[in-house]
């Protein structure tokens, strides 16, 4: 399964375990199968070769766990005979001194694997628990979505860990649904709803599309032009209440269904009343580019 920059949509679910491919190292850094492998200077110099180490992966903060198969994982490519066991399942959410995984393995590997494993699961739950966070903050009334806006290489387990926090992903890529943004219709050289007729013709009435919308009158133009998704950007909380109703009511008759996004400046402060506001989807980049980390230690004693 790639892990390029557009990512391959996955098929894990939160608690499903995850696996990078054969003899894929997460971090060139690090010792490992490879034509070219490193040696860690400390640990191949202080411990002694075949010693034995058990571990535990402790949570020092409340949050919402993610990418823990994916420590197990690293855990297990530097050491394929350490026995791992995970006490909790992504989704879960933690509490300070909540002990979510044990090991016992190879002293050398376990301190091999150590920060790869961390930065995974510390990264991926920081989007997890920011995630929940929004989702609560909207209380039903809307659901939340991602965005392209992810680190380069780390998509699919980004948005992996978005939906373990309770989000839903949007589209992975250029491939898998149109969204005719603002470049999009300034430099076609037609008017908005002209090319939307054109885009449905080219890619047939199977085809996903969302329009973006500026104002109320590009949002009428995507509405006419059959999008299944008028996505309304930087709107004021008071625009998107106004448009939403107008919006649905110039929808009656139409075939396909339509759903209303808000995105643009949308916030902890104020995601509560845009979700108030009648749109059925929110889009906050913030999900996955401005996550901080949570906080995880990893103890090792001999064993």
């Amino acid at each position: 399964m790639a892990l390029d920059e557009d990512g391959m949509a996955p098929e894990w679910a939160p608690g499903r375990a995850w696996a990078p491919p054969p003899g894929r190292t997460a971090e060139s850094g690090n010792p490992g199968a490879g034509p070219r492998r490193r040696v860690d200077l400390t640990s191949d110099h202080s411990i002694q070769q075949g010693a034995r180490a058990q571990g535990r992966l402790v949570a020092k903060a409340e949050g919402v766990l993610a990418g823990l198969p994916v420590f197990a994982r690293a855990l297990e490519m530097c050491d394929g005979q350490a026995h791992v066991q995970c006490l909790a399942r992504d989704g879960d959410r933690v509490q300070p001194g909540q002990e979510v995984l044990r090991v016992e393995g190879r002293s050398r590997a376990l301190l091999y694997a150590e920060r790869t494993g961390l930065n995974f699961v510390q990264r991926l739950s920081g989007v997890a628990t920011l995630t929940a966070r929004y989702v609560l903050a909207c209380a039903g009334r809307a659901r939340v979505l991602d965005t392209r806006k992810t680190t380069p290489n780390l998509r699919e387990l980004e948005k992996y860990a978005v939906r373990c926090g309770g989000g839903v992903n949007h589209r992975f890529g250029l491939y898998d649904e149109a969204m005719v943004k603002n470049n999009h219709a300034d430099l076609a050289g037609v008017p908005l709803l002209e090319l939307l007729i054109r885009l449905r013709a080219a890619l047939g009435p199977g085809a996903r599309i969302t329009s973006e919308a500026r104002d109320f009158d590009e949002a009428c133009a995507g509405v006419q032009g059959d999008a299944d998704v008028v996505l309304l950007d930087n709107f004021s909380v008071a625009e998107w209440a106004r448009c939403s109703p107008l919006l649905r009511e110039r929808a009656r008759g139409r075939t396909r269904p339509l759903e209303l996004e808000a995105s643009g400046g949308i916030h902890l402060g104020n995601i509560g009343d845009v979700a108030a506001s009648g749109v059925d989807r929110i889009s906050v980049g913030a999900l996955t580019h401005s996550a901080p980390a949570l906080d995880f230690s990893f103890y090792l004693r001999p064993a």
